[in-house]
């Protein structure tokens, strides 16, 4: 989002990042599909884990298309429109995920919520650290 308050370039999603950007880009997915044999052995609520993984996917293609958007708007010279894309699909995800997690603890049981909700605090851990480590790897496409 700093990119786009100052005016630099941003690039769409993905577009000549190197393999490694990519793949820590998308570690929490692959995170999210390791998880699920944890949760068959430890005996989780899968209830928790299906609601988390289909809150934690959707979010991801908001970001895809949130980020194409704005790269969108940065073509036509149009920061505020771009920002505010961003901004609105920041807040979304964050809904989405949290409305699923209170849904499932509220409709399901307590234990799917708190399963659901240990697993996202999980996902999202892993995606900050995922951008971060992207960043560093290929910090002239995030110039």
């Amino acid at each position: 989002m700093s990119t786009l308050a100052l005016g630099t370039s941003a690039e769409a999603p993905d577009s000549g990042r190197g393999t490694g950007a990519t793949v820590a880009r998308y570690c929490d997915v692959v995170l999210l599909a390791v998880a699920l044999p944890v949760f068959v052995v430890a005996g989780l609520p899968l209830l928790g884990y299906a609601a988390a993984a289909v809150a934690w996917l959707a979010q991801h293609v908001v970001l895809f298309l949130a980020e194409r958007h704005a790269a969108q708007a940065l073509e036509r010279g149009d920061r505020n429109r771009a920002m505010g894309a961003i901004g609105f699909a920041t807040l979304g995800r964050l809904w989405l995920v949290t409305g699923t997690i209170l849904i499932v603890g509220v409709v399901g049981d307590r234990e799917a919520g708190l399963a659901a909700a240990v697993l996202s605090v999980v996902l999202v851990t892993a995606h900050l650290a995922g951008l971060a480590l992207a960043k560093f790897l290929e910090p002239e496409a995030s110039a």
